[in-house]
């Protein structure tokens, strides 16, 4: 199935699984794949290691921006077909997914200067198009003039269990409790902050996945794409 070059926008709430979906979608559909997520909580790591953000969550803000300024070595690279972020040399996919970064990422990211240092880069990264993008404010902000914008959400709980579950596969030991109270503070964090809160585009495709398989994610795509670009033929390759 042949589609254009196109930017795909895919927002929504924190674990619906948003890169996981635009993982499959970029290899089905052979697009370039960016986590914007990955790249608020490279920030936030970055942040975290040099001891700007402080116990209970006070940061340092003169000395982030500064740190932004210096251009710290943020980038995505391909490893065996996969868009990983690396902290110069270092990869830093499995340190950005633990749980103490998960609780200060979305204070880090609601800071204005943040936002626009990651806006830059991501806008960088998709120069030419063909490019699938995940994250909070991409159909929003960031690309509001993409050509697809989807809008992810599903049952909170669900969100949650999915969460601790991938936790505890890394190895980590939270509660179900203190996964699903970090998970709706993020929610409400995101949805109120004052620059580019997390909220539906209003020409966003809305995907509520709280009881679809992955599979069911790539057919919903598939007619998308077939509807909006009236392709007739088009199949899955799995």
């Amino acid at each position: 199935m042949e589609i254009p070059n196109i930017i795909i926008a895919v927002d929504g709430y924190s674990s619906t699984g948003k890169s996981t979906f635009a993982k499959m979608v970029a290899a089905q559909f052979g697009f370039l794949y960016l986590d914007s997520g990955a790249m608020y909580r490279g920030v936030t790591l970055a942040a975290m290691e040099a001891g700007l953000v402080k116990e209970g969550g006070e940061i340092d803000l003169p000395a982030l921006e500064a740190c932004l300024k210096d251009d710290p070595d943020l980038h995505f690279r391909n490893i065996e077909g996969e868009t990983k972020l690396f902290l110069g040399s270092r990869c830093i996919e499995g340190e950005i997914r633990t749980l103490a970064v998960s609780s200060n990422v979305s204070p880090v990211s609601a800071i204005p200067f943040v936002r626009n240092f990651v806006d830059e880069r991501l806008h960088l990264f998709s120069e030419g198009g063909r490019v699938i993008m995940d994250g909070r404010d991409i159909g929003t902000t960031v690309f509001p003039n993409a050509e697809v914008k989807i809008f992810m959400t599903a049952d909170e709980k669900v969100r949650a269990q999915r969460r601790y579950d991938e936790l505890v596969a890394k190895g980590d030991t939270p509660s179900f409790e203190e996964v699903l109270a970090n998970l709706k503070e993020r929610d409400y964090i995101d949805s109120h902050r004052e620059t580019s809160p997390l909220r539906q585009a209003p020409d966003a495709y809305v995907m509520d996945n709280t009881f679809m398989t992955m599979h069911e994610e790539l057919v919903w795509m598939l007619g998308l794409l077939q509807g909006k670009f009236n392709i007739l033929e088009g199949a899955l390759s799995c």
